[in-house]
Order: structure tokens, then C-alpha cells, then sequence
């Protein structure tokens, strides 16, 4: 049984309300926008039955309008990177704004995370919809989107759907930073993860893929067993971690990534339909942002796994196919289930 309720979180400039959805599950507290399908909170206990919010985020509407590093939002139209924001489709060249280095990210200059969706309350959960107007930030094509996030016991499930007028590119994920010891505690060296993955993609200085899917084995990216953040970051990987992994093309429902904390117990279990998932270590933080509670984020004190379609896709012809037809629907979901290990 999973309760939904909302009340009024702030105002954008224009005098539109965001509304935040709570939905409270019998192990998850999750708290949501409609600006931005933004998760701003998710709580679990840990093994000692003590709770505590595991993303990073603001306390206030404000937090979120400012420029921040995607905190909990969902991004579209494109997550990830375009190099140099080019791309062509059926012989036509189409340009996008530049916003990281010489390339486009995450939709662009006003991405799906600043954007105000229209919400629907459902028995276990929220859909929210939205339409990206034909030319938005670039892109072809009306695309109608729905993003849905629904608790069951232990388990979110983020559901996306897509449709469009044109042949369009299409990479929705979430973009939430996890510290499953607590957002505000400073570093995330504590936690044990692996990747069920057996290639990833080298990048180049721009972070761009150079095309080549490497095998993981002998590498510091080989994550099929269990490693320990710190040892690893510290002693192989000193900037930290933001590649792509590359998962089953099946398209059906697949464990991808496991992390356990532990100190405390958690163990964060995420399966899913996606063919990659970016792994992120925070290397960008340095502390200015002040969040909840005034707590402040440093360097690798939250990590990201972002399930999506591999980066620069609409590039790269021998990576999965990114593009979205007009006969077609967009459909991916990703779960996230938090459990305790007892000792």
C-alpha cells in the first residue's frame, strides 16, 4: 500500500505553483516536483531502524530554478552528451546549443529538468506528462512525454514514455545523486558497488566516446565484483568515475548495478530496460552548493547511475539506436529497489 498526498512547494518567476508529491511506501519516503519530475527526497532505514534522506537536493523551489548539477531531475530530450551538438538525420543537419565544454548535454540550455509538468495522481504513485514543441533546443519533431514513478514495498520504478511527430533522438533517465549513508556526509569511499556490465566506452578529454566498446577485463572499469569506492577511486581512478556501461541490448528486464553501504546496512539493487547506465562519481562538486539543511557537497559525496541509451549515440552508428520514429513509442523503465542487509 503506498500513500500519495501533495501540497504547494513554492512558485516559478511566471506565478506558476510546483506542486511536491509525497508517496510513502511501507520502507520508502519519496518526494517529488512537478517542475522538473525533480526527486528532491527518499528516505529508507537503515539496519538499526534509524531514517535518513539518501539525495542530494535544496530545500527550497528556488535551489532547483538556479543552476545546479541536474540534482534528482529527469532529463530529455537528449541525457548525456552530443558531440559538438551536431547530429543529421535522413540527410538533414541539425544543431544544437553548446553547454558543457564544445558539446550539448543533458537537452541543452532549458532541458526537461526545467520544465513544469502536468501531474496525475495515481493509486501507487505520479505520472507526469509534458510536450517538447517541434525545434525545442534544437530537436525535431512534437514530443509528447509521460513519466511515471510508482513505489511498491521496497522498490521505485521509473517509467518513460515517448512519442513523436518526427524522427527525433529520444535518452530519458534521472539524474539523482545517492549517498546511501546520508546525504551530507561527505564523501561516499564507504560504499561497495558493482556494474553487471563486461564493456564500457573509453572517453576522450571531452568526455565524449571515441567509438571503440572496450572490454572492462584487466581495467580499472572491471565493477562485475564488488568494489570499495575509496580503495579504488584513491589507488586506480583517482578523479573518480563518469563512463558508460554497457548493459544487455535485450530490452527486457535486467539487473544492472548493485551498491551496499555497509556501515548502515542499505543495499541499493537497480534493474533495467536500458541498454547503458552512466555511472558518476561526483567528480564536479566542490562545495558551494549549499543543500538541505545547509549541508554542503564535496567532491565524490554522491554517486549517480544513470540508466540511458549510450552517449553520443546519434553519432555512432554501431551504438544502439537512439532515434525515435513517428510509428514508434518510446518505453523504458528502470527499478531501484532498497533493501538492509542484517549482520
Amino acid at each position: 500500500m503506498t500513500r500519495v498526498s501533495s501540497e504547494t512547494f513554492g512558485s516559478l518567476p511566471d506565478g506558476s505553483p510546483v506542486v511536491r508529491f509525497t508517496l510513502r511506501s511501507s520502507s520508502i519516503t519519496l518526494r517529488v516536483l512537478s517542475f522538473g519530475a525533480i526527486v528532491t527526497s527518499l528516505e529508507t532505514e537503515d539496519r538499526d531502524g534509524r531514517a535518513a534522506d539518501l539525495v542530494l537536493g535544496f530545500d527550497t523551489l528556488e535551489g532547483y530554478i538556479n543552476k545546479h548539477p541536474y540534482f534528482g531531475a529527469v532529463i530529455g530530450r537528449v541525457a548525456n552528451r552530443i558531440a559538438q551538438g551536431k547530429f543529421s538525420i535522413d540527410g538533414k543537419d541539425y544543431q544544437l546549443a553548446i553547454n558543457n565544454g564544445p558539446n550539448s548535454l543533458h537537452g541543452g540550455l532549458k532541458g526537461f529538468d526545467k520544465v513544469l509538468w502536468t501531474p496525475e495522481i495515481l493509486p501507487n504513485g505520479v505520472t507526469f506528462s509534458m510536450t517538447s514543441v517541434d525545434g525545442d533546443e534544437g530537436y525535431p519533431g512534437e514530443l509528447k512525454v509521460w513519466v511515471t514513478y510508482e513505489l511498491n514495498g521496497e522498490e521505485l520504478s521509473i517509467n518513460y514514455r515517448a512519442k513523436t511527430s518526427k524522427t527525433t533522438p529520444v535518452n530519458l533517465t534521472n539524474h539523482s545523486y545517492f549517498n546511501l549513508a546520508g546525504h551530507g556526509i561527505p564523501t561516499i569511499y564507504d560504499h561497495e558497488v558493482s556494474i553487471e556490465a563486461d564493456n564500457y566506452l573509453p572517453v576522450d578529454k571531452t568526455t565524449i566516446p571515441t567509438g571503440e566498446i572496450a572490454s572492462v577485463v584487466n581495467t580499472y572499469f572491471d565493477l562485475r565484483n564488488p568494489v570499495v569506492l575509496g580503495n579504488h577511486i584513491e589507488n586506480k581512478l583517482t578523479e573518480g568515475f563518469d563512463h558508460n556501461f554497457c548493459l544487455s541490448l535485450s530490452k527486457l528486464r535486467s539487473p544492472c548495478a548493485r551498491v551496499y553501504h555497509r556501515p548502515s546496512g542499505r543495499l541499493l539493487e537497480i534493474e533495467t530496460t536500458q541498454p547503458g547506465i552512466q555511472f558518476y562519481t561526483a567528480n564536479f562538486l566542490d562545495g558551494s552548493l549549499k543543500g538541505k539543511g545547509g549541508a554542503i557537497y564535496p567532491k565524490h559525496s554522491a554517486f549517480c547511475l544513470e540508466t540511458q541509451n549510450w552517449p553520443d549515440a546519434v553519432n555512432k552508428m554501431e551504438f544502439p539506436d537512439v532515434l525515435l520514429r513517428p510509428s514508434e513509442e518510446y518505453n523504458h523503465t528502470t527499478w531501484f529497489k532498497f533493501s538492509v542487509v542484517k549482520q
